[in-house]
């Protein structure tokens, strides 16, 4: 198993990208490859699933949530399918930063906007270095493919589906590095991703 060279000033990196595109399979092998990376935990609201430890997540009530918000713990939040509630947690972060570690963070186009605007990474004077990466598909009909073979939906439902993704892929412009994540290559994506770390 190779070793990231990171730099010593620990930094932020979010990986960004459509539904679809393969964000969870490169992270799980990011995770798995390079134990000296570190993957933040995400707060949120929803119901602990049978057997589900809390390597992902960090479980609390609607009062906790509502609590960090006020307390100013959250670099963004957002509410996923108009229930559960989800949250970066600074201290998942910033912690790890100072010790000079690479934390790699998938987030939504929301979640992104939320965190390069924020005075921790953004402007002159912020404290703290922020990267980010977005994955592309090969093509929007390889992405489009890839939804349907995921679950039969109606064609309302993929009209909606189309017009999100070419929303979330409008971000690509603004993230430091844009990886395409070609059909059937994804060890040489993840590749590309490694050496961008």
């Amino acid at each position: 198993m190779d070793t990231l060279n990171v730099s010593r000033q620990g930094k932020l990196v979010l990986i960004i990208g459509p539904s679809g595109v393969g964000k969870s399979v490169i992270l799980k092998e990011l995770r798995k490859r390079h134990p000296e990376l570190h993957f933040p935990r995400s707060a949120t609201t929803r119901t602990r699933r049978p057997r589900e430890g809390t390597e992902l997540y960090h479980f609390v009530t609607d009062q906790e949530f509502d609590r960090l918000i006020a307390e100013g713990r959250l670099l963004e939040r957002a509410t996923v399918h108009e229930s559960a509630r989800y949250g970066t947690l600074i201290d998942e972060i910033i912690p790890a930063i100072e010790q000079g570690k690479t934390v790699v963070r998938e987030v939504d186009v929301q979640g992104f906007e939320s965190i390069r605007t924020h005075p921790l990474f953004s402007g002159s004077t912020a404290p703290y270095t922020l990267q980010s990466m977005f994955i592309l598909p090969e093509s929007r009909e390889q992405l489009l493919a890839h939804i349907a073979k995921r679950a039969p939906m109606e064609r309302a439902e993929l009209l909606h589906r189309m017009e999100s993704m070419d929303r979330e892929l409008s971000f690509a412009k603004f993230c430091n590095a844009q990886v395409t994540n070609h059909e059937g290559e994804m060890e040489e994506t993840i590749r590309e991703m490694e050496e961008l770390l």
